[in-house]
């Protein structure tokens, strides 16, 4: 959530200096307009409720384990990280790329974001309620970036 909100910063940041430059304040006018629409969408979205009944499916089908199943082997979180964040990475860097030469670009690409970061924002606490409830935790599972998130259901310190 915060890499996809510093990306909004930035994007936004390309955008008004390249409509700054252009002299263009429709353009402005415009961005301002799909910022708010966005921040409000993203803010709707992204309610506790909403979270809640989002992470639901995912939490439901996490695969258990525990220190006896076999095959288990904790990925690395670094690797895991990065696979998730690499695309996001990826837009924000076109989209600031881009939008150098065309503010219009990084506009879109920043009210995307600032939507996307606020929808987000409250999806950890969903997890995290159920993991204090449950004493367990959720491990996020090595995947491909562009696959639905896997998780899988560990003993947390209950377990001991």
């Amino acid at each position: 959530m915060f890499l996809t909100a510093g990306g909004a910063t930035a994007l936004g940041a390309i955008a008004v200096l390249g409509v700054r430059d252009a002299e263009n304040t429709t353009l402005l006018l415009i961005g301002a307009g799909w910022w708010i629409v966005a921040a409000w969408i993203g803010l709707s979205l992204g309610a506790a409720d909403r979270s809640a009944d989002a992470m639901r499916e995912t939490l439901a089908n996490a695969r258990a384990v525990n220190s006896n199943s076999p095959g288990i082997s904790m990925p690395s979180p670094g690797r895991v990280a990065w696979g998730r964040l690499s695309p996001i990475l990826a837009a924000v860097g076109l989209a600031g790329a881009l939008g150098v030469v065309f503010p219009e670009v990084a506009m879109v690409g920043s009210g995307y974001s600032l939507l996307v970061a606020l929808a987000w924002r409250n999806r950890e606490a969903a997890v995290l309620a159920i993991e204090g409830r449950d004493g367990v935790r959720f491990i996020v599972e090595s995947a491909s970036p562009l696959k639905p998130v896997k998780l899988v259901r560990s003993p947390g310190f209950r377990a001991f």
